[in-house]
């Protein structure tokens, strides 16, 4: 069967839609070897290519021809190249699909990472809201099948786009496979050196913005002994300058660490090297560095109020993201305890069996399938 993805994060973004994008392309690609995989992207690219393309032989790449505009291409030429290609289905890959695929004969399903620029608006430029919520809607009403990546992603569509349950299925991300590597000591007391980091410390990773919510940490590390070091690994918006203010009204400048542009293979040494992981972030699709720190054998802290209990199981601990006493408290128990840290980091393994490559093709699977049964009734 010949399979179609919409790879244009795949091949242009590094983090996120592009992680997800290239896990789907890669798990499918290896569990499901008798199916040919097509991915449709803008523009190619040649690292991306080294590891996503070459290792396989049953993955190929389409791109748009070069004297046509891009967008105008993936929106409205790319069903013709589709059924040209002879795609029993399409697999759009970031909260989109090409205008007007409903009209063919191929199957087609859409993966909705989060509505979050319904739910918390203000983040947002209005223009961008507005092509958000018009390609989002459209890609709910003309998939044959909806993939959301949570419970709560699923709820949001129902909610928003008022969408038939039925047409949705929960597919949950994994995270990288170098994460479930565990390092040596030595390794680790390495990468401590390279980024100057302490002995032990308590980590956050993810964008610096608002919705992340970094300062709630800051908050809890103030109510804490002076001994206590924080990382924040990530990107820096204009939200950055907030947690600074704070941490030097609060002299907490010797306690808070921020690292940008840590390579991706660091990363997994950074998260072994800590003693708690730490996300309050206010609302996500998912939360895969959740998934990344259960993966690492660290306890996890998170935030209630969206998907968060979701990606961290049942023996992470939860706190209001706006209650830094709570989150202070939660640090101090799990620090106290050698024994909770040894019961979270078992069970938090064990739960992230939940997201592991071979489980996630096989729910993806089950999705192609009933995806393609669905459009047979609609032809």
């Amino acid at each position: 069967m010949k399979i179609g993805f919409e790879a244009k994060r795949a091949f242009k973004n590094f983090t996120g839609l592009g992680n997800y994008s290239r896990a789907v392309i890669s798990i499918m690609a290896k569990y499901y070897p008798q199916n040919l995989y097509l991915l449709y992207t803008p523009q190619d690219n040649n690292k991306i290519r080294k590891t996503l393309v070459d290792p396989f032989p049953n993955v190929s790449v389409k791109t748009a021809p070069v004297k046509i505009l891009k967008s105008y291409w993936r929106s409205f030429q790319l069903t013709k190249s589709l059924i040209n290609d002879d795609i029993k289905l399409f697999h759009g890959l970031s909260n989109e699909l090409p205008a007007n695929i409903k009209k063919s004969n191929i199957a087609s399903v859409v993966t909705i990472h989060d509505l979050i620029f319904l739910r918390f608006p203000h983040y947002f430029k209005w223009v961008d809201r507005q092509i958000y919520r018009y390609k989002f809607k459209a890609a709910c009403k003309n998939a044959d099948r909806i993939i959301a990546i949570s419970e709560q992603t699923k709820r949001d569509i129902i909610q928003y786009f008022n969408t038939n349950p039925n047409k949705i299925d929960v597919v949950y991300q994994g995270c990288d496979a170098s994460f479930c590597f565990i390092h040596t000591e030595s390794a680790i007391q390495d990468i401590k050196q390279k980024y100057k980091l302490p002995q032990e410390y308590l980590l956050s990773v993810g964008t610096i913005e608002t919705r992340k919510n970094q300062l709630l940490i800051c908050k809890a590390l103030k109510q804490l002994s002076k001994d206590k070091k924080l990382v924040i690994v990530g990107k820096a918006t204009a939200y950055k300058q907030q947690i600074l203010d704070f941490i030097h009204i609060n002299n907490l400048t010797q306690q808070v660490i921020f690292l940008e542009n840590v390579p991706f293979q660091d990363l997994p040494l950074i998260y072994q090297g800590a003693k708690i992981f730490i996300y309050p972030s206010r609302f996500e699709g998912f939360g895969i560095p959740i998934v990344e720190a259960l993966n690492s054998k660290i306890p996890v802290i998170a935030a209630t109020g969206s998907c968060l209990e979701e990606a961290g199981g049942p023996d992470s601990l939860y706190i209001h993201p706006d209650d830094d006493t709570a989150l202070a408290k939660a640090i101090e128990r799990v620090l106290e305890s050698e024994a909770l840290q040894a019961n979270m980091i078992k069970k938090g393994l064990a739960y992230a069996e939940n997201f592991n490559d071979e489980s996630i093709a096989k729910n993806l699977n089950s999705v192609y399938q009933k995806t393609i049964e669905h459009a047979k009734r609609r032809n």
